[in-house]
This record gives structure tokens, C-alpha cells and sequence, in this order.
């Protein structure tokens, strides 16, 4: 199989560094008596592996040398040279990982970071800073684009951030999963940086992996912590460090590979075509030519069952698109049994990937082929990019005749609307799980709007379309009509689709969906989610028609905070964030779109870094008498706008 790996930075360690020894060095081979700092998920298990990851999902580990380590002569002086080598592993339950392991020197053991294609070593807000001082050396087995990785198996050297100065693929076929040795040597002289990667036991190349010229005099500060660092996405792997040294000023000293601790082994049966093979070929040729028959028969069968629609030009999307035989055994035929439910645009079903056990929610809703297809499944391919734990993933599509399938994870809590809505006081959330929820879906626009490499805006940010994980996590999910554009571009004019109650008030005038948009639907949402009601309640007469953000605003000019919040609550929340989540929402639903706070302001709230704008009278007065645009609220459908009409004339 093809081992993949990601790598940050360099070694450090042993008991043997003294004062005035220039030739700091150390050895583990194994770590059953290291003294380390570990974090995360991150152990030393009994036979001496140090563990990083141990198949959690979104999940990293740290683990560093306890005392910090100079490299200089002296303060200010430049850094000396230094060589590290170190044993790592790379075990997943599939034939693909992720994400990645690291090494790296850090001017802290406090590292301000998040999972994921971020490998637990920077976040959205600080990758890329100079501010850092962090030296990397990456071995990467994950594609992200907005790192311009090269591809999902490569080695690369980054400095305060993991868009590599230099970087080359990285990979070797094995019928086994085994340990790779990397050596990592910087040239004091010359300000060179070379790293070497190769399977374990293999002798050390003259030339290296990758290469690069850069002073880390002027990155890393005069005291340095070194270690390691990896993190998980949502596939069960595990990342192993089985020996490690390091030295200054001479070359890294060698590891005993017949002491270090042995890798787990996950042992696959026989695949399926082997098997064949060695049926198949001793047949004689009268069976063989009845077998040949017998294929030909169910390969016609098989094909006018599971017959569907692919142009030329979905190739270029390759591993985006499902096939629909596995989409059909999936979900049991499309079983009723299996339906989560039904909207406006189509039906949802569960299912499970025979070949991965994979859980899914297939969407099927109608479309037109014949005008914006390609550009439609092009953003579809491109939103499955997206990895933001406060997301749901969408993995991928299939057309088959009149019906495009979209592919998402499965969330087996389901939606948070039913929790809002139901009635029900066993499936009542709390105040505590309903704040973290908002500030969840908050995070996750934030990356939509300013952290990915392209804006998008979702469209259609509801309590429906916010579903429960199995930790009763919330993600903003169904980006069936999400939009994406480049930085710095005005989006153009589109249709106006939607749900009554989160359209923001512009949208009825230019049609323009822009982040504004989105937070305008956010703060509906905040509001609906604190007080337990719709945004707009259609079961009345068109006169008397409830609309929420008008309802909050005269119960806080009135000084009646309290009665907003849900009655189902019975007085058990938090008065302080209650009124935060009040405010939030009033602010983000202003009628007008400039007034509104952008999402990384909202998060700034929500974190206590800046304080909201005081709700004062004049303000509350002027949202009260804008309101909502005519247009908006005297449509009577439930939803503005359609898949079709996205395909067929905005996208």
C-alpha cells in the first residue's frame, strides 16, 4: 500500500545537555523512561511508542522535550547547525490518512492551534504570521489547496506556516505498513536545510528528499522547544514516533532500530480478486466461455438498472463522483425505511458504503441538465474541500437521468429544528449545549466567509439545516445552494432562493447573496435557537402574523428580557450569555446590511474580545420600523426559489 505522511520541524531531548558542551546531543530508541510534556491525545503506550493520535476523529497531540533548548553561542547570535533523525509510523484502518504528523521548534509548548488540515501546529487566524517562529518539516497526507499542497503525500519545509518553502512528493509501496526514518540537518555556513526521508533500516541517501536555503536565525527565537505535533480528520488513524535523536554541531546520532518498539500491524484478508484469479484461471474453456456468457448477461442487467448520466467533462472530477450502484446498496434501494425526511428540495435517505462502512445521507433532487450543469457540479466539487469540524462534510455527487444525488456524512441526531420545535421535553436542549451550538455554526461561517481560499455563502443558514453529531455537536450543513467567488470580487446577481423568516431584506431589491446575507440569516437563527420560536409562524392569518425579530424587539424596549428566552427552559440558563445571544441576533438581523457585524466580529463577541454595540433606543426604534421588506413576508411558500432555478440561471 502507499504510505503517506506528514512532518513539522526538528528533534530535541536527552539528560545530556550540559552548560558549555557545543555538541548538545541525545538519543531515544523508544520512549518507555522519556520524560516528555504531552498533551491531546498524545501517550506513550507499554511497549514504549509514542502515541500522537490514537484514532479519535478531529483530534491532535503534542508531545515535547520538557526544557526549552539554545541554539545560539549566544543572545542575538546566529543559530548553530544541528541534525535530528527520528522513526515514524502511520497506521489507518483504510487505504488512505489524516492528516499528518510533525516536528517542530516553537518558541512555546503552548501552541495556539486547531486539528485538522492544521495538524495541530497553527489555526485559521495566526497561519503564515511571523510572529510565530516556527521551523517545519511537513509530511503531509492531505490535499489542501489553500495550502497549495502539491498533493496528499508529500514532505515539505515551512516557516510560520504550513504553505511549504519547498516540497516534494513523498511515497513508497509496501505489502505491509512500515516505519520510515527521516533525517532533518541545518547548515550553519551555507543556511541550508535538507531533509531525507526513506523506509526504515534502508541506508541514508547521499542526496536528500528536499532541500531549501533559508536563515533560521531569523525565525526561531533564543530559546526553543522542540516536539512533536499531529492531528486526525475523520478518518481512524493513528500517528506513531518510535525512536528519535538529535544533535548540535555534528551529525545526528544513530538510532538502535533492534531496540525500537514494533508497530502495530493491521492484517487485511484477501481481496476478493485474488481469489477470482485463482478460481477463474484453471477453468476449462467450456466454462470459462459459460462464465463469460453468464457476465455479459448481468453486465447488460446491471447496467440498465443502474444506468446513469456522465458528460465527458466530469472526468476532471474523478473520486467526487459516487457511482450509483453504490449509492442504491447504500441505502437499501431507497428504501422508505431509510428516509430521514423530505424539503422543499428533495429527499434525504441514510445509508452505509458496503466497501468502507462509510454512514451517509444521500439528498436526491431533480435537475436540468441542460444549461449550468457543469459549473454547478464544479462549486459541488469544490465545497467538498471544505474541512471545519463545525461543517458537514459533503463528500461528493451522482446524476443519474432527471435526479442529481448529493453525498453527505451522517449526522444520527438529526436536525436541530426537531429539538426546537418538537414539543416534546425529552428532546429539549439545554442552554449550555444550545450556546455552544450557535457559537459552532458562528465559527463555521467564519470559515465560509474569510478562512477558505474562496468566499462562500451559503444561502440558506436555517435550524434545519443544522444538524446533531453524535456528540450533539452542531454543523451547518446542505450547501445545495451555497455560491463561491474569489476574495476581493462582488458576487453577481442572482436568483433569490431561500427560506421566508432568514432572507435578508436587500435580497428582495438586488438579489445580490453576499456574506451580509448570511449574517442576516444567522442572527434569525441565534434568536430562534435562544428563544424557541421560528423566525416567522405562518399558522396564523396573514394579519396577525408572528414575526420574531419584531416580538424581541418590543419585549427588550419593554425591559422584559426574560420572557424571550424559551419558556421551556423553565429560568435554568445563563442570564450573561442569554442576553449576549439576544443581542448577537438584533445586531446581525439589522434591516440594514452595513450596520451588520461581519462574522469574525461575531466571533469576537462571542469570545469577550470586543464587546456588541449597545442596543440603544434609536437603534431598537429604527429596526422596529424597517422591519421586514413586503416582499419577503407575504410570499407564501415556504421556500423562494429552487435547485433547478440555481442551475439553471444564477450559478
Amino acid at each position: 500500500m502507499l504510505l503517506k505522511l506528514l512532518l513539522v520541524g526538528l528533534g530535541l531531548g536527552i539528560a545530556a545537555l550540559t552548560a558549555g558542551d557545543e555538541h548538545h546531543r541525545f538519543v531515544y530508541s523508544g520512549f518507555s523512561n522519556a520524560s516528555l510534556t504531552l498533551d491531546g491525545t498524545a501517550s506513550i503506550t507499554q511497549s514504549g511508542l509514542l502515541e500522537l493520535t490514537n484514532g479519535t476523529a478531529l483530534s491532535m497531540g503534542h508531545a515535547f522535550f520538557t526544557s526549552p533548548l539554545r541554539l545560539r553561542d549566544s543572545p542575538n547570535s546566529t543559530v548553530q547547525s544541528f541534525a535530528s533523525s527520528f522513526v515514524f509510523g502511520i497506521i489507518s484502518i483504510y487505504d488512505l490518512s489524516s492528516h499528518g504528523l510533525t516536528l517542530l521548534f516553537a518558541p512555546s509548548k503552548n501552541i495556539s492551534a486547531i486539528p485538522v488540515q492544521y495538524l495541530g501546529l497553527f489555526s485559521g487566524s495566526n497561519n503564515g504570521k511571523t510572529t510565530n517562529h516556527i521551523f517545519a518539516i511537513e509530511l503531509d497526507t492531505w490535499q489542501n489547496s489553500e495550502f497549495r499542497d502539491i498533493n496528499n503525500n508529500h514532505i515539505g519545509i515551512d516557516i510560520n506556516g504550513l504553505t511549504s518553502l519547498q516540497s516534494q512528493p513523498a511515497g513508497f509501496f509496501h505489502d505491509h505498513q512500515e516505519a520510515m526514518q527521516v533525517w532533518v540537518e541545518y547548515d550553519r555556513e551555507k543556511t541550508q536545510i535538507n531533509v531525507t526521508l526513506v523506509p526504515l533500516a534502508m541506508v541514508k541517501p547521499r542526496k536528500p528528499t528536499v532541500s531549501a536555503i533559508q536563515n533560521l536565525s531569523d525565525v526561531l527565537t533564543d530559546a526553543v522547544y522542540i516536539g512533536f505535533s499531529s492531528s486526525t480528520g475523520k478518518i481512524n488513524t493513528h500517528h506513531y514516533v518510535l525512536g528519535w535523536s538529535f544533535a548540535m554541531n555534528s551529525p545526528a546520532p544513530s538510532i538502535d532500530i533492534a531496540m525500537l518498539p514494533k508497530l502495530p500491524q493491521l492484517h487485511h484478508p484477501k481481496g476478493r480478486r485474488s481469489w477470482v484469479l485463482e478460481v477463474v484461471l484453471p477453468v476449462a474453456t467450456a466454462a470459462l466461455l459459460l462464465s463469460l456468457g453468464t457476465i455479459v448477461f448481468l453486465l447488460v442487467w446491471r447496467h440498465l438498472r443502474y444506468d446513469e448520466v456522465q458528460d465527458d467533462w466530469e472526468s476532471e472530477f474523478g473520486p467526487h463522483r459516487f457511482s450509483y450502484k453504490d449509492l442504491f446498496h447504500a441505502t437499501g434501494g431507497f428504501e422508505n425505511i431509510n428516509l430521514l425526511g423530505v424539503g422543499g428540495f428533495g429527499r434525504v435517505y441514510k445509508g452505509v458504503l458496503l466497501r468502507s462502512r462509510l454512514k451517509i445521507a444521500v439528498k436526491k433532487v431533480s435537475h436540468d441538465s441542460k444549461q449550468g450543469m457543469k459549473e454547478f457540479i464544479a462549486e459541488i466539487v469544490s465545497l467538498g474541500l471544505l474541512q471545519n469540524r463545525n461543517l458537514v462534510q459533503l463528500l461528493g455527487y451522482c446524476r443519474r437521468k432527471g435526479e442529481l444525488l448529493l453525498v453527505y456524512e451522517y449526522m444520527p441526531n438529526g436536525s436541530l429544528d426537531k429539538y426546537l420545535h418538537s414539543g416534546k421535553n425529552n428532546s429539549m436542549l439545554s442552554w449550555t449545549r444550545r450556546f455552544q451550538i450557535i457559537k459552532g455554526i458562528a465559527s463555521g461561517l467564519l470559515y465560509l466567509h474569510e478562512e477558505w481560499e474562496k468566499v462562500v455563502v451559503h444561502r440558506d443558514i436555517k435550524a434545519s439545516n443544522v444538524l446533531l453529531d453524535d456528540e450533539m455537536n452542531g454543523r451547518l450543513g446542505d450547501f445545495g445552494l451555497a455560491r463561491l467567488y474569489d476574495h476581493g470580487v462582488e458576487p453577481q446577481t442572482t436568483h433569490v432562493v431561500g427560506t421566508i423568516g432568514y432572507l435578508a431584506p436587500e435580497l428582495a431589491r438586488s438579489g445580490n447573496a453576499t456574506p451580509s446575507t448570511d449574517v442576516f440569516a444567522f442572527g434569525m437563527f441565534v434568536l430562534e435557537v435562544t428563544c424557541g420560536q421560528r423566525p416567522v409562524n405562518h399558522q396564523n392569518t396573514k394579519d396577525s402574523q408572528f414575526i420574531l425579530v419584531d416580538w424581541v424587539l418590543d419585549k427588550v424596549q419593554k425591559g422584559s428580557f426574560g420572557e424571550t428566552v424559551d419558556a421551556r427552559l423553565k429560568g435554568k440558563y445563563n442570564v450573561g450569555e442569554a442576553y449576549l445571544a439576544l443581542t448577537i441576533g438584533l445586531i446581525c438581523s439589522h434591516p440594514f446590511a452595513k450596520a451588520r457585524p461581519t462574522m469574525r466580529q461575531v466571533m469576537q463577541y462571542f469570545d469577550g474580545e470586543i464587546q456588541p454595540p449597545d442596543l440603544s433606543f434609536e437603534v431598537l426604534a429604527c429596526m422596529q420600523s424597517e422591519g421586514f421588506d413586503p416582499y419577503i413576508i407575504s410570499n407564501p411558500l415556504s421556500t423562494i426559489g429552487s435547485i433547478v432555478s440555481g442551475i439553471s440561471g444564477g450559478r
